[in-house]
């Protein structure tokens, strides 16, 4: 049996494989511990599961929580309206997994927008390894059914960083049972 070619990743595998290292990262920075779901949760619309530890400041009753993340990435510049970023979510099916209230785990989608050109993704020197543009969370929990059967724009506060900032102050609220909803944009 002959030995099959290895194939390289695709640009597309490329910018998933930099979207779950960002969040490696970010959730490093709080302190929190990051686990990449399986087959089964991959199913359900979860790619990682983030664990935090309290006490948290300014933060509620809750001394451990935990959050689904669904990660998406994208070489295209986003349109901003209203101070959103509209962000074209394919697969009907993920954006009802990400818009359920019926979950205990709440579930946020995030979003890394990476430069047009694959060479400035990562930069890497003597003194930094570097990860190009930015990431922006949102979540869906009790967003509108959709009519259509392929995609669904959604719009990402652009003040919803995902950094460890942005992950420290979600961990805040969801430990006093603030979990985050989604708002429709004013039409």
């Amino acid at each position: 049996m002959a030995a099959q070619e290895m194939k390289p990743l695709t640009p597309e595998n490329i910018e998933s494989e930099l979207s779950y290292a960002y969040l490696h990262v970010v959730a490093s920075q709080t302190g929190a511990s990051c686990v990449v779901g399986g087959r089964h949760d991959d199913c359900a619309g979860i790619d990682a599961k983030v664990t935090a530890w309290g006490p948290f400041q300014g933060g509620g009753y809750r001394v451990e929580v935990d959050l689904n993340v669904q990660l998406k990435a994208t070489t295209r510049p986003p349109l901003e309206i209203s101070g959103c970023l509209a962000y074209s979510l394919r697969g009907i099916g993920r954006y009802d997994d990400l818009r359920c209230e019926a979950v205990s785990t709440p579930r946020i989608l995030v979003v890394l927008y990476l430069p047009e050109c694959a060479q400035e993704w990562v930069s890497h020197t003597d003194e930094a390894l570097s990860l190009h543009k930015r990431a922006y969370w949102v979540s869906l929990r009790g967003a509108k059914a959709s009519d259509n059967k392929t995609a669904r724009t959604v719009y990402i506060p652009r003040g919803q960083r995902f950094d460890a900032d942005g992950l420290s102050s979600l961990f805040c609220a969801i430990s006093r049972n603030d979990i985050p909803r989604y708002r429709e944009l004013d039409a």
